[in-house]
Order: C-alpha cells, then structure tokens, then sequence
C-alpha cells in the first residue's frame, strides 16, 4: 500500500474516491496518467480503445464504487486530452434526450405508486400457500410490472416487501414489543428456538426476491418503457410501443414462458437455492400484522391506493397508444398522484428524484464514452466485419456479443454503443431496413437477457445486491451469481434459438 506521510496529503488520498479500497484508488489514478501518456505516444484510436476498457472496469467493480466518479473521470479527461469534444458530447445527449426523460420522470412517477405495488406483492405472498405458485406468480408479476413500469422500481418495491417482512418477523423472534426500538440487522437478542426458523425464512425470501428480479428482466426485455436502452433503441428504429412490443415478441415471449417454466422447475427440484417454503410459525405472525395494519387503514389510504389503481391504467393505457413521450407520461404521472394523494411539500417529491438521478448522471457519463467511440470510429472494424459475414448468421453473432458484454459490463453501454454503429451503417446504405430491424432486435434481447448471469449487466440486480436487503437475507455477490445460473442460461439459449430461427 502506498505511504503518504503529510497529513494533508493523507487527508485529499483519503477522500478520494470515498471509502473504495486503496488498490481501487490506485487502479483509477493509474488510468488518469497513463492516459494522456498512451494518447502522445500510441494515438487517439489505441487511446480510445484503453479508455473503454478502463470505463469496463469501472462498471465491472460497481460494488467497490458507483461508477459514476471515476467513470466521470475517465469521461472528463478524454475531453481534456481530445479524444471528444464538449459540441460532440453534448450532440449525443441531446439526441438521447427521450432516455433521459424516461430515467427522470418515469421512475420518479412510479415512486409515488409504490403503496399500490407493495399491497399487490403482500397480498400474494400471505395467500397463495403453495411455494412453486407464489414463485411463479412473484416472476410473472416482475415481467408484467417492468413491462409497463420500470424495473429498478419494481425491485425497489421487492426490496420494500423484503425488508418489511423480515423486520416484522425478526422483532416479534427478538421478544421486542413494537413499541420498541429494534436493529433488524442484529441478531443478538434472537431467541435460540427461532434461529432455525430465521434461515429457512432468509433462503425463503432470496428465493423470492431472485424470482421477481430475473421477472424484471423477462418483461424488461420486451417493451419501450422495460429497460432504459430500449428507448434508446426505439428512438433509432422510430418504434412506439405497440411497434417495439411486436417487433421483440417472436423472440421475448418463448422466453418468458422459457423463464416461467425454470422458475416451476427450481422450486420444485430445490436446485440452487431455491424450493424452500416459509416456516408455519413466521407466516402466522406476518398474518397477524397484516390483519393489524388493514384494520388501521384508513379512509385516506383507501382513496390513495384507489388513486394509484386508476393512475397506473391511464399509464399503461398513455403507454400503448403513445400519447405523448415516455418521460412527459411519467411526468404526468407524477402530477397526477402527488394531485390527488395530497403530496405538495417540495421534499416529499423530491425523495422521488433520489433513485433515478444518479443513474441519470451515470448515462451522460455513458453518452461521453460513446461519443468518443463515434469521434475516433472505433466500432467500425468490428462492426463492418460482422456486416461482410453471412446474412443470416449476423443476427446471432450480435446477439452474442451483446450478451457476453452485457454480462461483465453494463447492457446499457453495451446496446448504446451497437445500435449506433448498426444505425450509422444503415444510414450509409451498408443494410436495408428489414435486416437494421432484425439486428436491431438481436442487440435488444442480446443485452437485456443474458445479462442476468452478474449483478454488473442489470441495474436492477446490482440495486438489488447493494440494498438494505440483501445482507438481511444473506444474498452475497456469488449467491447472486449462483441463484441466476439456471436462468442466465435457459434465457441465454432460448433467446439465440428465438434469433436464429423465430426473427
């Protein structure tokens, strides 16, 4: 480790970067200079090509640090040393204006629905009692919801679900009143005949929470709104909706019932983790409190969630016959509830913002790097050496690539950077518009279902790792890893089958 002795010195070295490991900090201090050094002596196109791998990295140890920073860093030094420029950087958010929208106000309408969404994932875990079904109505909620919604929402309502059942739980096994001051986190106070009982409750709810968050993926796969570079990609192929819905299906829906079929499997078989129910004496106490909170519930909170039921139909209903832009439908949204819901201090609404914000900044982030692959034409190689291949083998292969990428990176930066070089192709007259069309749905499926197989693809699993959930129910990065393996390769096979032979 290296010695700084000033404490001044000690002081900037300790703040940078937050509490990432000291090899993280050295690792992005190490990029910074080397930068400009590969820059002088190798040129702008090996320059670029560091700095996207350098951007990889940084997405790939999410977990020592939101990428944000040192991605940022990265972004902001390759405008520094000429790899872009501020005119091109900016060109490219504007054209992905519609994206930004989304990420700002869709996910921040659907915040204020979150009461709406935790009763309908309540009231199917206290009253479907068998396991296999729970699981998979809990997987075709996660597709449904994200379809129409958005997925690091509905996980947020998971993690939501989670947390509430297992802190009702973990007092009432702690022999602490409600009344009481209780840290569900700590263990110390649980009595030793309820310790049994927690584990099996624990691998209970990661089962659960695994399932509705590979759902996310199924139904996120599938429309505009599902996940953020589907908008993105929508844009560039001028499909609404009921067009990208239509497009995706020959290959989203076999994966669906693909996906839904593994969840039945797992649950019944108990393979990698899953098929453990929930034990009696928990699920009576979980009862207990709900029949508790419904008979404190009042008239204003009936008339809320009755707001929430109509304002989520007029959203599905805007969505399907494209009202208006995907971002100006959240707005409204958010106009609606907050209206109607009685929600008019500025801090109330701004905690809406909280969750999709910094993911926003990190997609600008994202838009520098790939401004700097159009600017130096780094894609275009590889891109022009898939496009002399065969034809029908085209598909496939970006189908791959994307997904392999997706995997250890981010699906978001991976679908960005493919649908613009296949985009520019198109324009150049390299394909025709039946064949941009066809990649166009093999970079879509390509990055949003293989890209389960690490909490690094999918915004919604690495939200999940790193939420207060997640150390609750003892989900670790590799349990994670392990728990998604069934799914990441029925998905991962059945959506190259569907590419090959169904598009």
């Amino acid at each position: 480790m290296m010695q700084i002795s000033h404490p001044l010195a000690q002081a900037f070295y300790s703040n940078f970067l937050g509490n990432s490991p000291a090899w993280y900090k050295l690792i992005i201090l190490a990029f910074l200079i080397a930068n400009p050094l590969i820059m002088m002596v190798a040129g702008p196109v090996v320059a670029g090509w560091v700095l996207i791998f350098e951007f990889i990295f940084t997405l790939a140890m999410a977990l020592k640090c939101y990428p944000l920073q040192p991605g940022g860093l990265l972004a902001m030094e390759a405008v520094v040393i000429h790899l872009t420029e501020p005119l091109s950087v900016y060109k490219e958010v504007a054209a992905n204006l519609p994206v930004i929208l989304l990420l700002m106000f869709m996910v921040a309408g659907i915040y204020f629905m979150k009461g709406m969404l935790l009763y309908v994932f309540t009231k199917l875990l206290l009253n479907v009692r068998n396991k296999a079904v729970l699981s998979l109505l809990f997987t075709l909620m996660g597709a449904v919801l994200s379809a129409f919604l958005d997925a690091l929402t509905v996980t947020a309502v998971l993690i939501s679900a989670g947390v509430g059942f297992y802190s009702v739980y973990h007092r009432v096994a702690s022999g602490r009143r409600p009344e009481d001051d209780h840290d569900h986190s700590n263990d110390d106070h649980l009595k030793d005949e309820h310790r049994t009982e927690l584990e099996q409750f624990r691998s209970f709810l990661r089962s659960l929470l695994m399932h509705g968050a590979v759902g996310t993926a199924l139904g996120g796969v599938s429309t505009l709104v599902g996940e953020p570079q589907n908008l993105l990609i929508g844009e560039k192929m001028g499909w609404h909706f009921v067009d990208f819905f239509l497009y995706v299906a020959p290959v989203s829906i076999p994966v669906l019932f693909c996906g839904l079929l593994t969840t039945l499997v797992l649950e019944k078989t108990g393979w990698f983790g899953y098929g453990v129910d929930i034990p009696p004496p928990v699920l009576r106490i979980l009862q207990q409190f709900d029949q508790v909170q419904q008979a404190k519930q009042s008239w204003k909170d009936k008339a809320e969630l009755y707001v929430q039921f109509i304002v989520a139909a007029f959203l599905i209903l805007a969505l399907a016959f494209h009202l208006a832009e995907v971002g100006i439908i959240g707005l409204t949204v958010i106009i609606l509830v907050t209206s109607f819901n009685g929600i008019t201090e500025e801090h109330r609404i701004g905690r809406a913002f909280e969750e999709a914000l910094p993911f926003t900044a990190l997609l600008v982030v994202f838009f520098t790097i790939v401004s700097v692959i159009h600017e130096q034409h780094l894609f275009t190689p590889i891109i022009e050496w898939v496009l002399n291949q065969d034809l029908r083998s085209q598909p496939a292969m970006f189908f791959i690539a994307n997904g392999l990428l997706s995997a250890i990176s981010d699906n978001v930066f991976v679908a960005t950077v493919y649908i613009n070089e296949v985009a520019d192709a198109f324009k150049a007259g390299r394909i025709d518009r039946e064949h941009f069309d066809t990649l166009a749905i093999a970079i879509n499926t390509g990055t949003n279902l293989p890209s389960v197989a690490t909490p690094n693809g999918q915004a919604a699993f690495l939200f999940l790792l790193t939420s207060v959930v997640a150390p609750l129910v003892r989900l670790s990065y590799m349990r994670m890893v392990i728990m998604a393996l069934p799914y990441t390769i029925v998905l991962s096979i059945s959506g190259l089958l569907a590419v090959i032979y169904l598009i």
